[in-house]
């Protein structure tokens, strides 16, 4: 069961949408309410600047469970000097994400203990602040800012193994900068957004309804987490209703994406310490899940299903074909966790305390398999799952505690299904057309959604002519990438590749 500190004084907002208070504050105000959520039990969920013309704003979004609660913090500021105090040393992730609207936006985190650029590429002249409304078109390249700030380790012995941006698969672009003396790693800096596409600014303008594939393309193999986040966020704005039926539809087709992207995983890691065959193996499963959801929504990846207010399918996949899989699956994890070479090479690798997990804010079974008990299926409901959910945990946060937690979410994914599919008007089309609120003005909206990964939180603003004006979009894989470094360290170098798929952070959903 989710526990949370026993509830502390925080302020009394305006209720604004689902389960939502908002309230406008100063600079000066900003540390003590922050202060008084996060000892409220809440997260920073995300960190989002605003250009609204006349001036700049800062959105602090703050969320809690048991009972599901999202607040909100505005901060107006002067976009002649846009400055607010830094809350890096409350909250890791707030520093980073007030990184991320400094390189964007040009607000400045007074007081940040580690200012230097996250975002911002080398080709950026300063003062340029892309996501500013009158930023104009992108600038020409050129290293114009000097080269990246690794930390620089010496001593006896110690030396660097640079990797990447560029790698020998198909993954996107990231580079990994080792100090190691012999083999074990001292140091770690993962240097991402190499390929920051200005995802977010996308999205202004658009109709909610012509936004659905680009949600849905935010981290391609998390297309139904993102576009179930995109339009919670919607309909949270617009006040659509959701049928119960849509939203069992919904819930399923979130753990149809669990089950193929976590049999991948565990097949990768197989294979990360010579075991090919069990990852043949999760490959030829991988395909039949592909082609269950093919048959289901007409897309490999589950593209399509979902719209705001509703959830479309073609067919239920059928409970026998993938309790048959279930079982396969089982037998790999079983093969895998008794072969003393594999287990020897997972148990006690890269290990992440639980302590540094609630420090760094992680999500997801990365969080899971250091014994933090959260997952918003449970605590951000969208849909009632039934007997068969259970939250996995295990307290080792090592590699071999990451992969017992996804092989029983796999399992657990399987018998959610089965639930789901066991209730009536469980099926098909349950289509609702967009209707606006008939109050004018512009409205907002937060929609969360646990998606294979972890926990993603989209929210969004939309105008009185019903435009999006704006729309940040928070991937698990922004919380669970400072994980790695952490982890690494006092490991081998040979470790690197199994750790890393242990984790497997998104590039795309991190580098917006």
């Amino acid at each position: 069961m989710n526990t949370t500190p026993p509830y502390a004084a925080y302020p009394a907002g305006e209720p604004v949408g689902y389960r939502r208070q908002t309230l406008t504050i100063t600079t000066g105000e900003l540390a003590g309410h922050a202060a008084a959520l996060l000892a409220a039990g809440f997260r920073v969920a995300s960190v989002a600047g605003h250009d609204d013309g006349h001036r700049l704003r800062a959105v602090y979004l703050f969320t809690a469970a048991a009972p599901d609660r999202r607040f909100e913090l505005h901060v107006p500021l002067d976009p002649t000097g846009p400055h607010l105090p830094s809350l890096a040393a409350v909250s890791f992730p707030a520093g980073r994400f007030e990184r991320e609207m400094r390189d964007l936006y040009g607000i400045i985190p007074d007081h940040h203990p580690l200012p230097r650029r996250l975002v911002r590429h080398f080709h950026w002249p300063r003062g340029w602040y892309p996501m500013r409304h009158d930023a104009g078109p992108p600038p020409a390249f050129g290293d114009v800012d000097g080269p990246y700030p690794f930390r620089t380790v010496e001593g006896p012995g110690v030396y660097e193994i640079p990797v990447g941006p560029v790698h020998a698969g198909l993954i996107e672009p990231g580079h990994f900068r080792f100090s190691v003396l012999g083999e074990t790693i001292i140091n770690l800096k993962a240097r991402l957004w190499f390929v920051h596409k200005g995802v977010e600014k996308l999205f202004h303008g658009r109709q909610p309804s012509d936004a659905i594939e680009l949600a849905e393309r935010v981290s391609g193999d998390t297309a139904v987490g993102h576009n179930l986040a995109f339009c919670l966020a919607v309909e949270d704005a617009l006040g659509l209703p959701v049928t119960t039926q849509a939203r069992t539809t919904r819930a399923m087709l979130l753990e149809l994406e669990r089950l193929y992207n976590h049999v991948t995983d565990i097949g990768a890691l197989c294979n990360d310490v010579g075991h090919g065959i069990l990852n043949a193996h999760a490959l030829h499963i991988r395909e039949q899940l592909l082609r269950i959801n093919a048959e289901v929504t007409g897309h490999r990846l589950l593209r399509g299903a979902i719209r705001p207010g509703a959830a479309a399918i073609r067919r239920h996949p059928d409970p026998d074909r993938l309790a048959a899989i279930a079982a396969d699956i089982a037998e790999i994890v079983a093969i895998a966790l008794g072969h003393s070479v594999v287990h020897d090479r997972f148990a006690g690798t890269a290990v992440l305390t639980r302590q540094q997990a609630t420090d760094l804010g992680t999500l997801g079974y990365v969080a899971r398999a250091s014994g933090l008990d959260i997952d918003a299926r449970r605590d951000h409901p969208m849909a009632d799952l039934g007997p068969s959910f259970t939250v996995s945990t295990h307290t080792a946060g090592d590699v071999l505690a990451r992969f017992t937690t996804r092989a029983a979410e796999i399992t657990t994914s399987i018998a959610n299904i089965s639930d789901l599919l066991d209730r009536p008007g469980s099926g098909g089309d349950t289509d609702h057309p967009d209707q606006p609120r008939p109050d004018p003005g512009p409205r907002s909206g937060v929609g969360i959604a646990e998606g294979w990964r972890g926990t993603i939180t989209h929210r969004i603003e939309i105008d009185s002519d019903g435009r999006l004006t704006r729309v940040k979009v928070v991937d698990p894989s922004f919380f669970n990438w400072p994980a790695l470094p952490v982890a690494l360290a006092n490991t081998i170098v040979a470790d690197f590749p199994l750790a890393n798929k242990s984790f497997n952070p998104s590039y795309a959903g991190n580098d917006l």
